[in-house]
């Protein structure tokens, strides 16, 4: 079961000097995620979701604001351990080409010096939840571009961090990529148990993905809206476009776009 507050968002807000003038991208983000939900934000392009995730998991400092993560408190700097605690897919799948399938995987676990057998046997199993494991000696060239960005999410999950963070992970795929991924994604978050935050502007992605929505204003961003998609996931499948329930959010959620 959702129970426990895995992150805690108050007050969050980050600028730049821009000119010698400050230039605000998020302002005061609050916000509650449960372990293990699959939360989404959606907005439009360039107002703050990427910047938002990189802030979340130590790659860019708040400006001001409190994040706390498992119970531990973070406002200026955060402690370098604090970057194994999650798992970060860009949209582009960013793997090494000169390295097989298992080999952009365990790259991971060399940085982090996990190189004992038990992590030798995650791969294998992580390239098991993604489908992937007749492909481990292939180099990323010989793959898929859907086949690339499973590839990208188990390099994700490999040292098995607390929560996943996605900026648009099926944004550089064809539609019928795009939407084949989607569902395999369902699947890999099914499997895994894993806390997942996704960033996309795509409002048939989020209702599919998504247990929770919130919505993004334009900068300097802040939470436009909050919706609880309340769809049984066994009936998140090809044919959700035709349940009654993804159709009243779909029309909701473009209503409110339009108004930012």
């Amino acid at each position: 079961m959702i129970e426990d507050k895995i992150i805690i968002i108050k007050n969050l807000s980050k600028y730049f000097l821009l000119n010698n003038k400050i230039k605000w991208v998020i302002k005061d983000i609050n916000m509650e995620i449960k372990e293990g939900e699959f939360i989404v934000i959606l907005g439009p392009g360039g107002c703050g979701k990427s910047t938002f995730l990189k802030i979340l998991c130590g790659i860019e400092n708040q400006s001001s604001g409190t994040i706390i993560l498992k119970g531990r408190k973070f406002e200026k700097n955060k402690s370098h351990d604090i970057y194994k605690k999650f798992g970060f897919v860009f949209q582009n799948s960013n793997l090494l080409p000169w390295r097989t399938a298992e080999k952009n995987l365990s790259i991971v676990l060399e940085i982090q010096k996990l190189e004992s057998q038990k992590w030798k046997s995650r791969i294998d199993e992580m390239l098991d939840i993604v489908g992937l494991s007749a492909y481990k000696k292939m180099f990323p060239h010989e793959l898929s571009g859907g086949m690339q960005q499973r590839l990208s999410i188990a390099r994700a999950l490999v040292n098995n961090p607390k929560i996943l963070l996605m900026d648009q992970p099926l944004g550089s795929l064809d539609a019928i990529t795009r939407k084949i991924l989607g569902l395999e994604l369902l699947k890999i978050w099914e499997k895994t148990k894993k806390t997942i935050i996704m960033v996309t502007n795509n409002v048939d992605e989020a209702i599919l993905l998504g247990t929770r929505i919130f919505v993004f204003t334009s900068l300097p961003a802040n939470i436009k809206d909050e919706v609880e998609v309340n769809i049984p996931f066994e009936e998140k499948d090809s044919n959700i476009i035709s349940n009654k329930r993804y159709n009243e959010i779909h029309k909701y959620l473009s209503r409110v776009i339009r108004s930012i």
